[in-house]
């Protein structure tokens, strides 16, 4: 408890110092905090977190810095709307529920600029929303806490790209939650490109319709300590594709958890992870299928690849089912390697140097992710990135 005490002491003098807020908000900061100050950040002896040691957070003492973003192109789509207080009172911390997780907890009290859009029932919306969040904390650490609700209406069709960005040291510490309606397809990307002293938790939480189709993609590059949850809860007839991609070098760690939930009967997933690791980085993967008793007619698959190109790498993987019901089609497996050797020679033979067969073949086990990306602004940048990050980190 002492150690509790210690951790949460100074966050409630950031806590007490913030502006109140009217009426229930109020009251949903309040349960939040008091939800933080009992569990306090997670620990190792925590099975969730046995990979991922947060000491580094837990003991800095961060000052709060409000949220800001912009909305990249400046108006907002259109079919796309800010939404209202009801919709935030409706839905607000419904899906990621404080109790659930400290980090949330911690997210929600400190609520305050709430991004919350709607996307109207039937709206076809052409052009992404991209919500693009930059951290420049100055010479103190500070923490940032960006909160996002996205309300897709029935038979909607939508993108949502989320960049984090930023320099120095910081934590920014987001959630996300995404409602999709009845016949909603939701495409979502987040694009996290942290300055490589900075500390990176979010949660993303999707609670998807009746025969929605929600697509999930996650592209960490950067940060010193990442962690990132998505946790997805299907319907009836509801089709949900997971897909990551991260690629970590250095003494970088991330830790990447997936919960995707089939709660009714006739619902398909796919997920696909895939990790580059280098030099002396470390990679945690935690996949999880549930299947409740009622999803009769389930189709599910998982698969973690990892592309080991360090000695001193490590990548901790662990694919999981919990199966309730009795008829139901699901596989799951990972994989950890290295480049292929034969494909390495078959470069090299055709007048390619050993480096550069090493970033193009580093290149195109990446590419398979990216491509995978719908939107071609967004799929064109990661590919320049990527090419860069391949080519300039061989060379040194």
């Amino acid at each position: 408890m002492m150690a509790v005490a210690e951790q949460t002491g100074n966050w409630l003098a950031e806590f007490t110092t913030q502006k109140r807020v009217d009426g229930w908000l109020e009251e949903l900061r309040q349960t939040a905090f008091a939800r933080f100050a009992e569990v306090g950040f997670p620990t190792t002896h925590d099975e969730e977190w046995r990979f991922t040691n947060v000491a580094s957070i837990a003991r800095t003492q961060f000052r709060h810095v409000h949220p800001s973003f912009h909305v990249s192109g400046g108006a907002l789509p259109a079919g796309v709307r800010v939404g209202t207080n009801e919709d935030l009172r409706a839905h607000l911390a419904k899906y990621a529920a404080v109790d659930g997780n400290p980090f949330v907890a911690l997210n929600t009290a400190f609520l305050d600029a709430v991004a919350v859009f709607r996307i109207g029932r039937g709206a076809v919306v052409e052009r992404p929303l991209e919500l693009v969040f930059h951290a420049e904390p100055g010479a103190d650490a500070a923490a940032i806490h960006p909160r996002v609700l996205i309300l897709a209406g029935e038979n909607s069709q939508c993108a949502i790209v989320e960049k984090y960005t930023g320099s120095g040291r910081y934590f920014t510490n987001a959630v996300t939650e995404i409602v999709a309606a009845d016949g909603a397809i939701v495409d979502h990307y987040k694009i996290q490109q942290e300055s490589l002293e900075a500390f990176h938790v979010a949660t993303l939480a999707a609670q998807l319709g009746r025969s929605s189709n929600f697509t999930s993609h996650s592209i960490s590059l950067g940060g010193a300590l990442v962690r990132n949850d998505v946790n997805v809860v299907l319907s009836e007839g509801t089709e949900a594709t997971i897909n990551g991609l991260y690629i970590v070098n250095g003494t970088q760690h991330i830790d990447n958890h997936t919960s995707i939930d089939h709660v009714k009967p006739h619902g398909t997933s796919h997920e696909l992870y895939k990790g580059i690791l280098d030099d002396q980085a470390r990679a945690v993967f935690n996949g999880r299928i549930i299947v409740r008793q009622d999803a009769q007619k389930t189709d599910s698959k998982q698969t973690n690849k990892n592309l080991v190109l360090s000695d001193d790498a490590v990548i901790d993987t662990k694919p999981e089912l919990q199966i309730w019901a009795n008829d139901v089609r699901c596989t799951h497996g990972a994989t950890i390697g290295q480049l292929d050797a034969e494909s390495l020679f078959y470069l090299q033979s055709r007048g390619i140097g050993k480096q550069q067969a090493r970033a193009l073949l580093t290149y195109a086990f990446a590419q398979d992710i990216v491509d995978r990306i719908k939107v071609p602004s967004l799929r064109d940048s990661l590919e320049r990135v990527l090419f860069e990050k391949f080519h300039e980190h061989r060379e040194k």
